[in-house]
């Protein structure tokens, strides 16, 4: 049975109404927008302890503590947040009247579009709660990117965001799904971006943080996760901002592991060729998720079940892996250059390299003007193609770019991006590494 939507405003009021659920909203960057959608419902002094904004920065490190990062908007700033709020509820309110309050702490720190539109609007939102009065606390804590082109839409998206969060929090919390489709009700597609969740304490025992950060992906929320060696995810911007960046792909449902020989070469030639240092490089293993996004059923549980599992092992290899929906290089390399890296390389078949280098797979009325948009998406900034080679099944020979077929129309194009370096041939293998395709 379909899950019903309440409106915002009606989920506020549901809240306010329930004289369990108390706490607290501290704010910092785009208003108090959250906590307006609680006074402008109604009832609101049955849920709203205090409110709070500590925008100049010496009163922010006054509550807080200063950030050694100097990055306000963080994970780190949201999770102090959250530990001081949510301890001054504890410590400040006892007695009868709160003996059945099941309380709240909610953060957010957000940057919206700035006055001459050239920052990244985003933010970190988070909820300190009891799922029980007097219980222990669980956390839930997104990141989010504000697509909107307007400040004022965005805060409003905001605003709607954190009663989302709230209403998850005390109603959903024991359906991670519904909990995560819930954040997006009754905002626009197109007006956020949530690229991690994060969720602890003992109400998500169950619950598992890969499957969670893949249903963004798999409900169009974001479009790539990334989950460190230990498993864990991490915000890719974090993660993979001003750093050198080299990713090997894998498809849907391979069945054989990475080719680790070749990719290993293909990292060291990538370093040998930019200058990159193992400090500066993250090494990124990508599972393509798109392949099955784009079939006509909804992506499955066990679908994401797979994805996960494959994400736990891959990382066991002592690699980083990206879960992602880019089904083409170019998409690849546009998402990855908003993170303004140093280089990147994308490790590929030269198969691959064949496919698109031929127009037996295109339309060929439309062939020239998608191969022009692949290369354009691809090489605008520092990007290369490390091609490692096949063994061609028919003829028991080694393809390289040396001698893989191009179409006639595309061959003095291809030329060009292999004499300019773009397309790079992985040097100094050992041909019993080389696989059949």
């Amino acid at each position: 049975m379909a899950r019903e939507i309440f409106e915002t405003k009606r989920k506020a009021l549901k809240i306010n109404l329930n004289p369990d659920i108390y706490g607290t909203f501290a704010e910092i960057g785009a208003g108090q927008e959250v906590a307006r959608n609680f006074f402008g419902a109604g009832a609101a002094s049955g849920t709203i302890a205090k409110t709070m904004s500590a925008y100049d920065m010496a009163f922010s490190d006054a509550i807080y503590g200063a950030e050694e990062s100097g990055r306000y908007v963080s994970r780190t700033r949201v999770n102090k947040m959250l530990t001081h709020e949510f301890d001054l509820l504890t410590e400040r309110l006892h007695g009868e009247k709160y003996k059945s309050k099941k309380f709240f702490a909610f953060a957010d720190t957000v940057t919206t579009l700035n006055f001459t539109k050239t920052n990244d609007p985003h933010g970190w939102i988070g909820i300190r709660f009891q799922h029980e009065a007097g219980g222990p606390v669980n956390d839930i804590v997104i990141h989010i990117r504000l697509l909107d082109s307007d400040s004022r839409l965005q805060t409003k998206v905001l605003g709607i965001l954190g009663v989302n969060l709230i209403f998850a929090a005390y109603y959903y919390a024991n359906n991670p799904q519904t909990m995560i489709e819930s954040l997006v009700d009754n905002l626009s597609i197109g007006s956020v971006e949530i690229d991690l969740v994060k969720v602890t304490g003992p109400v998500f025992e169950h619950a598992n943080e890969r499957l969670l950060n893949l249903y963004l992906i798999a409900k169009g929320f974001a479009q790539a996760a990334i989950f460190k060696p230990d498993a864990h995810a991490a915000q890719i911007k974090d993660y993979l901002y001003k750093k050198n960046i080299i990713i090997l792909r894998t498809k849907y449902r391979q069945k054989s592991n990475p080719n680790f020989d070749l990719f290993n070469l293909a990292v060291e030639q990538f370093k040998k060729n930019t200058g990159a240092t193992e400090n500066d490089t993250v090494v990124l293993i990508e599972v393509l998720m798109g392949n099955a996004l784009d079939e006509e059923n909804k992506i499955t549980n066990e679908d994401l079940r797979y994805f996960a599992e494959r994400a736990e092992y891959l990382c066991s290899t002592g690699n980083n892996i990206m879960v992602s929906n880019f089904q083409r290089n170019n998409h690849l390399a546009e998402f990855i250059q908003t993170f303004k890296p140093k280089h990147v390389g994308i490790a590929t078949n030269t198969s691959n390299l064949k496919n698109i280098f031929n127009t037996e797979n295109y339309n060929k009325d439309v062939y020239t003007n998608e191969l022009l948009s692949y290369i354009s998406g691809m090489f605008s900034k520092d990007v290369k193609l490390y091609a490692y080679p096949y063994l061609d099944k028919k003829t028991n020979e080694i393809i390289t770019t040396e001698n893989m077929p191009v179409a006639d129309e595309a061959k003095p194009l291809f030329d060009f991006l292999v004499q300019n370096k773009y397309i790079v041939d992985i040097e100094n293998y050992d041909e019993k590494f080389v696989k059949t395709v």
